[in-house]
């Protein structure tokens, strides 16, 4: 059976995933959500009055992490509909330590701080596990 067009579109998929939480983290995620108050143990009357310009800083520093996470996704979707697809030299390993440092890095995280998303991440890392085993199973 010919896996490749289903290792890229998975693969894409999941780039389009990142894009999705690149924009959700730069245009509306708030600078904190209740699971951060709860693993700092501290209210957000706390954080103003210890802190008063953390909100605005986070804010801003959101705007970064969803541009990098968009430009993730993006250029998955690229290498998933070229090299990927294409079969290039190399280009196992590069997706492959790309998903462990993007993904796997933040399913980790997630986990270690106990957050709310740490089971939709697992699946997005599972799929991207997925399209690299469909890569290799593909001759």
């Amino acid at each position: 059976m010919n896996f490749k067009p289903y290792s890229s579109t998975l693969l894409t998929v999941c780039g389009i995933i990142l894009m999705g939480i690149g924009l959700y983290f730069a245009l509306i995620r708030p600078e904190l959500l209740p699971e951060d108050f709860r693993y700092m143990a501290l209210s957000s009357e706390q954080l103003q009055t210890t802190a008063p310009g953390l909100f605005n800083w986070l804010d801003k520093v959101f705007w970064v992490m969803g541009g990098y996470v968009f430009t993730t996704g993006l250029l998955t979707c690229y290498i998933a509909q070229t090299a990927f697809r294409e079969r290039q030299p190399g280009v196992l390993s590069v997706v492959g330590l790309a998903g462990l440092s993007s993904l796997g890095l933040m399913v980790m995280i997630n986990f270690l701080i106990g957050s709310d998303f740490k089971w939709p991440l697992l699946v997005i890392a599972a799929l991207w596990l997925s399209a690299l085993g469909l890569f290799l199973r593909q001759k």
